[in-house]
């Protein structure tokens, strides 16, 4: 009982941290495309950049925030699932950039480490959480 009250709690906890974390980056880039875009020293230079970067970044990012939000409140398991998936598409696309590329700078380096211990974190909570049946 103990066990499945931890693992229900740090699950919440972890998805609740991801939408922090995307909501973050979805209003930035809603408000200032460049200042999302500076990250990894990128300039755009045209209106439709700037509308690309608002849309995916900005638009696509607050959609799947708000699904988030609804898996935080009626489907934990389901919202595992995901964020596993989607921090480890984040870190199989760098890792693709590495082999079709070459190296990341830092700010890549970075990030794969980050979004590789996202869903190793995200599997491990599904895994418990399957197991326990919190």
């Amino acid at each position: 009982m103990k066990n499945q009250k931890f693992i229900r709690i740090a699950s919440r906890v972890f998805i609740v941290f991801s939408i922090l974390s995307l909501s973050a980056v979805s209003l930035l880039s809603l408000y200032d495309p460049q200042a999302t875009m500076d990250l990894v020293q990128v300039q755009l230079g045209n209106t439709d950049a700037a509308s690309s970067i608002r849309g995916v970044y900005g638009g696509v990012g607050l959609s799947i925030t708000a699904a988030l939000i609804y898996l935080l409140l009626h489907d934990n398991r389901l919202g595992l699932a995901f964020l596993t998936l989607f921090w480890g598409m984040y870190a199989l696309s760098r890792l693709i950039t590495i082999f079709a590329d070459g190296a990341l700078g830092a700010f890549g380096t970075q990030w794969i480490l980050t979004e590789s211990i996202l869903c190793a974190t995200g599997l491990l909570l599904l895994l418990l959480f399957r197991r326990s049946k919190a």
